[in-house]
This record gives structure tokens, C-alpha cells and sequence, in this order.
């Protein structure tokens, strides 16, 4: 079975009224978070569950803001 994310889609709908820097990075938050998907889908059918916290929030200076994630990973034999 294929999930849609629509990672890619959604990034360039958001992205039209951004500067060709902004579109930049976020085509490479989208890739990168197309590649973790598919990483947390490999780690789940590999028998673990995946969760993504955020343990912190970095500041840009000028009002700009991003959460940075942790996973944490539970095995079958653990809670």
C-alpha cells in the first residue's frame, strides 16, 4: 500500500508568494520530509512505532520560526 503525503504538493501551494530562497528551502524541508516519511513507514513494517516530538523551536531573529523534532521510538516489546 502507497500513502500520499502530499509533502511535495502542499509545500508548493504554500510556497507561491515566497522570494526564489524562500521556495529554495522549502523544497528542501519537502524533500527531506518526503525521505523521513518514507524512513518512519521502513521503521514501522520493521516492527518499532515511531513518534516525532519537538524539543525545541529555533528563532530566525526577524519573527521567523521552525520546530525541531526528536523521534521517539517504542519496540514490540517495550510499553
Amino acid at each position: 500500500m502507497t500513502v500520499q503525503t502530499r509533502v511535495k504538493e502542499r509545500a508548493e501551494e504554500q510556497a507561491s508568494a515566497m522570494s526564489a530562497d524562500q521556495q529554495a528551502a522549502i523544497r528542501m524541508v519537502a524533500n527531506d520530509l518526503h525521505r523521513l516519511n518514507h524512513a518512519i513507514m521502513k521503521a514501522v513494517d520493521a516492527g518499532v512505532s515511531v513518534e516525532l516530538i519537538r524539543s525545541a523551536r529555533h528563532h530566525g531573529g526577524a519573527g521567523n520560526w521552525g520546530d525541531l523534532m526528536i523521534p521517539v521510538v517504542v519496540t514490540q516489546g517495550q510499553g
